[in-house]
């Protein structure tokens, strides 16, 4: 256990992020390790709900920014003041509908913003390292392009640059699919009964979102059920 950095996890409450608050605790120890949750005007709480509940149970501090004003423009239907529809199809279905365009759920360069208010934040934590969840499948057919591995490169280097070479961005599952990140977790016991993927913030998930879609799949493909299904 490397006890020599500290390291600032992204944290959402999701599948990603709640894997690599895993592994940053299991790499760095949870005295070592901080998250920051980010509310951005979306429509339910539910997902900052399962931050502070991943939070718990790893032991690990939890500090939240409200970001909510840079996003009032935007008409992305994850936010509350948007009165735009969240699909119920999976990513590919609405790729070919957008003619290969960010997708509606797409926050406009939200992953920018949180990295660089991550960066700011993690410099007066003492951090070395900001973890987040970006994955493969998120960036294909540029439904998500900050999740693209282009976009990890740009920002990483901006970052460490402008840190005065002090911090860096891990994205451990940049070319992973989400698949392999459930796997990842399982592996290392990730309590994945806490989390929340679902755009909708019902009681229990809609699983027609494209998100819902893609978490149920992750799971069957390792060979079981997505415990909020059980």
């Amino acid at each position: 256990m490397n006890k020599e950095k500290n390291a600032l996890v992204l944290c959402s409450g999701g599948v990603d992020s709640t894997t690599c608050l895993g592994l940053a605790v299991e790499k760095y120890g949870k005295e070592h390790v901080v998250a920051l949750s980010m509310s951005y005007g979306q429509k339910h709480v539910k997902e900052i709900e399962s931050a502070k509940a991943v939070c718990k149970h790893y032991g690990v501090e939890l500090f939240t920014l409200d970001l909510s004003k840079i996003f009032q423009y935007s008409d992305c239907s994850l936010l509350s003041h948007s009165e735009g529809e969240i699909p119920k199809e999976s990513y590919a279905q609405q790729l070919e509908e957008t003619d290969h365009a960010p997708v509606s759920t797409y926050v406009p360069f939200r992953n920018g913003l949180f990295l660089s208010s991550a960066a700011s934040f993690a410099l007066s934590k003492n951090c070395e390292v900001i973890y987040y969840g970006a994955h493969a499948d998120d960036a294909a057919g540029n439904a998500y392009p900050d999740c693209s591995t282009v976009f990890n490169e740009a920002m990483n280097k901006a970052i460490y640059e402008g840190s005065g070479q002090q911090l860096h961005i891990e994205a451990p599952f940049i070319n992973s699919t989400k698949a392999e990140v459930v796997k990842a977790g399982l592996a290392i016991n990730v309590p994945y009964e806490l989390t929340w993927s679902c755009y909708e913030g019902q009681d229990k998930p809609c699983m027609k979102c494209g998100t819902c879609l893609d978490r149920i799949k992750a799971f069957e493909l390792n060979g079981t059920v997505d415990p909020l299904l059980k």
